[in-house]
């Protein structure tokens, strides 16, 4: 008798875990983590439906650093107890590094990437590399292309996510003619991963994010001229930890976000000449970032209240940027680790 009340209350237990895990949020809010992963990429969405996209995971090794920072924010801020949605924006380790560990930690549900390619020319050790990320998704990955949309559930306010550019692919060439496109100044061909990077446009009513991985400068421009089909976006996830061989004006200007983050690390990303293309962006309210460029005067980077964490690698508390939108889509707020001063804003609509 007590051990069949023991298998009954545990699968109870599973049962009320299961449940949980799919169950809508309180608050009705659309949240962005920003995970700090040193100059890697890890964005985690959570959906007021309780779903979750996690789009890059950070560098492996580290004694875990990166993997284990992502799921402390997944279940202790974020709540969630599986990731529904685990995307790949292209084939570099500071990207992909932590999908297939972060399936010992908490549940994966669904792997999406640009497709595996046989070899990767910058990465003579990709093979090896690409295959733990094989057995996690069992094979079973799905491959996206410009125009897909990611199967996010929707509920009250409007919720979409459209890839707008994959395999160095674009989506079609529509919408108002880009005012900045005649400074687009070609760059040497990027034969890298870096130009065939996964990007996203999310909108949730009124609001829309957008988020390009490491897409690079001539894809940029392919993306964004002669018409600018993106239109603009709310918030701006700086493109490529804010290298110069990235962030094209002829997008970012286009684009115009009042708002632009930026997942740089202390010596890595954070470039002036991108700091400065996004000083000329009409409409842009604030910078965040990840980390404090080292290298750079602060008088050259986003102010001190702006930046999450200040030091060296060694001894970072990794702390995130959070941004909030609300349950109707028309505002939203962003803020610096989980008791940081929240600054609101107005979705542009």
């Amino acid at each position: 008798m007590p051990r069949r009340f023991t298998l009954a209350a545990f699968a109870l237990l599973l049962a009320l875990a299961a449940g949980s895990a799919q169950a809508g949020k309180k608050d009705g809010k659309l949240d962005i983590y920003f995970i700090d992963v040193e100059g890697g990429a890890a964005t985690l969405i959570v959906t007021p439906a309780g779903e979750s996209m996690l789009i890059d995971s950070g560098y492996p090794d580290f004694g875990g650093r990166d993997r284990d920072r992502i799921v402390k924010v997944a279940t202790e801020q974020a709540g969630i107890e599986q990731i529904d949605h685990a995307v790949v924006s292209h084939w570099h380790l500071d990207h992909y590094g932590n999908h297939a560990s972060l399936t010992e930690k908490i549940r994966v549900v669904n792997f999406w990437d640009r497709g595996i390619p046989d070899f990767l020319q910058e990465d003579g050790k990709f093979g090896e590399r690409v295959a733990d990320y094989r057995k996690a998704s069992e094979n079973k990955s799905k491959a996206v292309k410009p125009g897909d949309m990611l199967p996010l559930k929707s509920g009250k306010t409007p919720l979409s996510v459209k890839i707008v550019t994959a395999s160095r692919n674009v989506i079609p060439n529509t919408g108002d003619a880009n005012p900045f496109a005649k400074e687009h100044v070609a760059a040497d061909e990027d034969e890298s991963d870096n130009a065939a990077s996964v990007s996203s446009l999310l909108q949730f009513g009124s609001f829309r994010f957008l988020t390009c991985g490491d897409l690079t400068w001539n894809i940029e421009a392919k993306l964004a001229t002669p018409n600018n089909p993106i239109g603009k976006v709310d918030v701006f996830m700086v493109t490529h930890h804010g290298l110069p061989s990235s962030n094209n004006p002829v997008l970012v200007k286009a684009i115009d976000p009042v708002v632009a983050i930026m997942c740089n690390g202390p010596t890595k990303g954070g470039d002036p000449n991108t700091l400065k293309t996004l000083g000329e962006v009409a409409s842009l309210k604030h910078t965040w970032q990840l980390h404090r460029n080292i290298k750079l005067d602060d008088d050259k980077q986003a102010p001190k209240s702006f930046i999450a964490n200040h030091g060296q690698t060694d001894g970072c508390e990794g702390v995130f940027v959070k941004l909030s939108v609300a349950a109707d889509g028309k505002s939203y707020t962003v803020q610096i680790g989980e008791e940081g001063k929240p600054q609101s804003y107005k979705s542009r609509g």
